[in-house]
């Protein structure tokens, strides 16, 4: 039976691509559970407006207080118009964390805010026991253990297309039959440039991603390939490994989404066409299957998929962060923060392509990061975290004009 019985969803990132991909699979799968509440940006009303008409959840929360006002009246002046009550509306990032925290066993929370601010509502999720959809990726990346310890076995399922494709080509597999991964990479819009060719790329040209179709920071780190560095160290909170038994290739086709080769050297490969929506369905049906999902692969016509290795003197985004990972006290919180900052001074002018992984070395090489605080929690964590951004926006701030 696909979906328990009065099973309730929780949608963190509702107006995102993850978010609305996940409530097209709800329109066409309502059996594997009800809407309870969404939480959004609150940059598009009228799209909050349509998802409430549409789903009916009891409880709305808008993480930006400056966008309330909107929110509240569109989903107000729609549902008067449909003639249904509204839903309660929240506002503030508090009211994320109170709404991912708020079912329990046998219901499922998917988290697919952007960015370090998804961490809390993570650890909300797990203390509730409800089931984690977690497309945030760096709730793992900066959490790590903390993440992991907070978790019971089996209650984070991963939605990054990678990381559903290690887990159900492990399925049936021993831990200690593992060999290593292989994430694969598209290798983004700028695959096969050297860096002088990436020097003068524009935003513009960041967000043509060959396959996926992204938010901008999720876009933009897939073409520094900052956002594969990231999935290498979620794999190995998510499954258990070190960085050195994560690999990454190249695969253009983005068909294989990830592989496992196993101690007797067979490698087994997830494959499907480039649609969140098999992520997405397989981590809120899981151990069921949503019959028609998407569009299978077609091995009637003539394909081929090529592979190839990740040129890491020109995209430097993963071995900087193999080397974080590997001194832990807090790096990878550092190299997360200092990224978002970085792509937001992209955007805005004032640094250029290249140095957007240049900042993240500069801020970790730093000889004041503060390493002692990560010991200490979400607290500690957090802390490094302000740290990074403070840093980084003062060497940006040094080297604009």
């Amino acid at each position: 039976m696909i979906g328990a019985p009065g099973r309730r969803l929780v949608l963190l990132g509702a107006t995102g691509s993850i978010g609305t991909q996940a409530l097209d699979v709800l329109v066409r799968h309502p059996e594997v559970a009800r809407l309870h509440g969404l939480a959004v940006g609150g940059t598009r009303p009228d799209l909050v407006a349509d998802q409430v008409l549409a789903h009916r959840p009891e409880r709305v929360v808008v993480s930006a207080a400056g966008h309330a006002a909107a929110v509240e009246a569109a989903v107000h002046r729609a549902c008067a118009a449909a003639g249904i009550p509204a839903p309660r509306i929240d506002v503030g990032a508090d009211a994320v964390v109170e709404l991912a925290g708020c079912l329990g066993p046998g219901d499922v929370v998917l988290n697919a805010i952007t960015g370090s601010v998804g961490l809390l509502p993570t650890l909300a999720v797990l203390a509730s026991g409800a089931r984690l959809a977690l497309a945030n990726k760096e709730s793992l990346v900066v959490g790590g253990h903390l993440v992991t310890d907070a978790a019971a076995p089996g209650q984070i399922l991963p939605v990054d297309s990678e990381h559903t494709a290690i887990a159900q080509a492990l399925a049936g597999v021993r831990h200690d039959q593992i060999d290593h991964l292989v994430v694969t990479a598209s290798g983004g819009p700028f695959r096969g440039r050297s860096r002088a060719e990436l020097a003068a790329v524009t935003p513009e040209q960041a967000l043509a991603h060959p396959t996926w179709s992204m938010g901008r920071v999720i876009t933009t780190n897939s073409a520094t390939l900052v956002n594969k560095a990231l999935e290498v160290i979620e794999a190995c909170f998510q499954f258990d490994l070190p960085e050195d038994r994560v690999q990454v290739v190249v695969h253009p086709q983005s068909i294989v989404h990830s592989m496992v080769t196993l101690v007797d050297g067979s490698t087994i490969a997830q494959a499907s066409p480039p649609d969140m929506r098999h992520a997405i369905g397989w981590a809120l049906a899981h151990p069921e299957k949503l019959p028609g999902l998407a569009a299978p692969l077609d091995f009637t016509t003539a394909q081929s998929w090529t592979f190839e290795p990740v040129d890491e003197d020109t995209f430097d985004a993963i071995p900087l962060a193999r080397a974080a990972h590997r001194e832990g006290g807090g790096a990878m919180a550092v190299y997360n923060a200092v990224n978002e900052e970085a792509v937001d001074a992209f955007f805005a002018g004032d640094l250029d392509f290249l140095g957007i992984t240049a900042l993240i070395r500069r801020v970790l090489e730093s000889p004041r990061r503060p390493r002692a605080l990560a010991a200490d929690g979400v607290e500690g964590l957090l802390a490094v975290e302000g740290w990074a951004r403070t840093a980084a926006r003062d060497l940006i701030s040094s080297t604009e004009g």
